[in-house]
């Protein structure tokens, strides 16, 4: 077991592989990830054989293919033109996936797969995520060298541009989970006020819990990943224990952290880290949720996407491209502001690839530290960093590390396709970068720091973009909108971004990668599965909902119990019953999806679930006067 192979690193020689794979006969499979644009990874048990035997061809594109049914790529890949062609990726790392259910008779050893990421290949585009991040990055740095070699001296950059060679995408992710017993219901209530009173946050966790965690801590190592730490996060509910002395009705969220890495490496390596994660805690007997809001009322499952960007001099030194030189007196350097102000500018059409689900928008509601404002904090002075956690893109500072200048992107959850998000935020940086070289520092931070109705150069003038206030408590809801622009209630909505904003969607295609066809087919699948989602899933949920709220038999019946029921029975009816002249809320909403009717259907979503929070309300007055 000490001798197992867990990774080949980035840009291994095909002859090194052949001999690594050769030494270690427990690894008895290869599997291609691509990954479709809805997140997706695909996976195949490929003989380790044919890959020693055939390995410039998988290289080459031409070992392996799907088709258009097994990847979301609609409009590209299609059942009338499906071939999609899967080269592999030697530029990163490959990582041994071994299953310690299955023991291989000759070795003694976990059988193990060898996951190769790869790329999808659509009548000789790349059409697939992986893709889409690797070709806009390489577009970026080419714009950025080009860009510092042609403006060499920039306020607040510690190099001179034209010392600059090279440029290194840094990112990370950080994974939040809720795991439970099987067909355990959650105590939402009780769970709600646990989180209120702070009862779980970084509390020891116990038995089974506390066995995959460190588990996963230590397996994640062995990768090579870093892992930082495993702790329990907001949510979650004290177990029981059984007669046999065993931990039953868990219920808890935790989180686990790791290094930074290349951007694209960073991304592959969350897509694995939910593998294995997921996979340790199945073996003791737990369920994992990766969902962003598995449990409305309760914290949800947030993914904090760290966003960073250095240059590489002559010298070979590397250097952080957001860091002030003195961070005691100044934030950022300019180009640092020039990437927060482009990335909040065109924010609107990352949006969509952010929050792509009906879970991921249930997840953005003020009161649970996620995000739902373009709006980000840079601290009150630049001698202490914010910490301010009700803002969408904040400024990350160590004032004795200038490398650990970067920004957090709040919004995503573990289920955001990181490729795609980091794609377009980079794209956006770039266009912010652009403008603000040739700018002093002091003049951008006025710009960033302007009220909403004020003249900006580069920002939009009925926008405001930072607050160092707490955006949920300090503001109303209009005031909120106003100043930062109203959020998306609705997969719909979001998706609109694409067609109301056509010069921000100009500047996240810039790089020719993330092209509109891209976008398009990325849209048109994001929208199947939320109608799919409403209609085979929520609505269904929505109807339990209703039916659990009847009428109590009960000897001891006043006027007010009556009146409760009365009102409770108009909700009810209002939601789901039907009459030959007057349809239901739910019929209305299932009618106007099949029609493709998606602007009335997002309407009747949002009135949909304020009907139901009523609905429960009125449940919970009548319930209570009954006795």
């Amino acid at each position: 077991m000490k001798n197992l192979l867990y990774r080949i690193q980035a840009n291994t020689p095909k002859e090194e592989i052949i001999k690594q794979l050769r030494e270690h006969p427990e690894i008895k499979f290869v599997s291609l990830v691509g990954i479709d644009l809805a997140g997706n990874d695909t996976d195949e048990k490929i003989p380790v054989r044919l890959f020693l035997k055939d390995i410039d061809e998988f290289y080459a594109g031409r070992a392996v293919q799907t088709d258009g049914s097994s990847v979301v790529l609609p409009g590209i890949a299609t059942l009338n033109n499906a071939k999609v062609d899967m080269p592999v990726d030697p530029s990163v790392n490959w990582f041994v996936d071994y299953n310690y259910e299955y023991l291989d008779e000759e070795t003694d050893c976990p059988v193990g797969t060898l996951r190769i990421p790869s790329f999808l290949i659509h009548e000789g585009k790349r059409v697939d995520s992986r893709a889409i991040l690797t070709d806009t990055l390489a577009f970026v740095k080419r714009e950025l060298v080009d860009l510092f070699h042609k403006q060499p001296e920039i306020d607040g950059l510690e190099v001179s541009g034209n010392d600059i060679t090279d440029i290194v995408f840094t990112s990370a992710t950080e994974l939040e989970f809720w795991v439970k017993t099987p067909l355990e219901e959650a105590a939402i209530e009780e769970m709600s006020a646990s989180q209120v009173m702070q009862e779980q946050y970084w509390q020891r966790t116990h038995g089974a819990v506390r066995c995959a965690l460190e588990k996963c801590v230590i397996e994640l190592d062995k990768y090579g990943f870093g892992v930082e730490m495993g702790h329990k996060e907001v949510g979650g509910l004290k177990a029981q224990i059984d007669e046999a002395g065993h931990l039953t009705h868990v219920c808890e969220q935790l989180e686990i952290d790791w290094k930074f890495a290349d951007a694209v490496q960073a991304a592959d390596n969350e897509m694995f880290v939910r593998t294995i994660v997921k996979e340790i805690f199945r073996a003791e007997g737990l369920e994992v949720s990766f969902k962003a809001k598995p449990m409305i009322g309760l914290a949800g499952n947030g993914e904090h996407t760290h966003i960073g960007l250095a240059a590489i001099t002559s010298d070979g030194k590397i250097h952080n491209l957001f860091a002030a030189k003195n961070p005691y007196e100044d934030f950022m350097n300019a180009v640092g502001y020039g990437a927060i102000m482009g990335l909040l500018k065109n924010y609107e059409v990352i949006n969509p690839f952010v929050s792509a689900t009906n879970d991921s928008l249930n997840r953005l509601k003020p009161g649970f530290e996620a995000p739902v404002c373009i709006v980000t904090s840079l601290g009150h002075t630049p001698k202490i960093p914010s910490r301010n956690r009700t803002i969408l893109a904040g400024l990350i500072r160590d004032l004795k590390n200038p490398m650990a200048t970067r920004f957090e992107l709040r919004a995503c959850n573990p289920y955001t396709n990181t490729y795609l998000v980091l794609a377009a935020c980079y794209s956006a940086i770039l266009d912010g970068i652009r403008y603000a070289v040739e700018k002093n520092s002091v003049d951008l931070l006025t710009e960033l720091s302007k009220k909403a109705g004020q003249d900006g150069f580069y920002l939009e003038k009925a926008r405001a973009y930072r607050s160092e206030a707490d955006v949920f408590e300090d503001y109303t809801a209009d005031e909120r909108d106003a100043m930062f622009g109203a959020p998306p209630a609705t997969v719909w909505e979001n998706m609109q971004a694409f067609d109301n904003y056509p010069a921000k969607v100009k500047v996240i295609t810039a790089g020719g990668a993330l092209r509109n066809q891209i976008i398009k087919s990325f849209k048109e699948g994001a929208l199947l599965r939320w109608k799919t989602e409403i209609i085979a899933r929520i609505l269904p949920e929505m109807r339990n909902i209703v039916r659990k709220a009847r009428l109590i038999e009960s000897n001891s019946r006043t006027d007010q119990d009556s009146y409760n029921w009365n009102k409770l029975k108009d909700a009810r009816e209002y939601l789901a019953k039907d009459s030959i002249d007057k349809k239901s809320l739910f019929t209305r909403l299932t009618n106007a999806l099949n029609n493709g009717d998606f602007a009335t259907a997002s309407k009747l979503q949002v009135e949909m679930y304020d009907k139901i929070e009523e609905l429960k309300r009125l449940n919970e007055e009548y319930v209570r006067n009954n006795i």
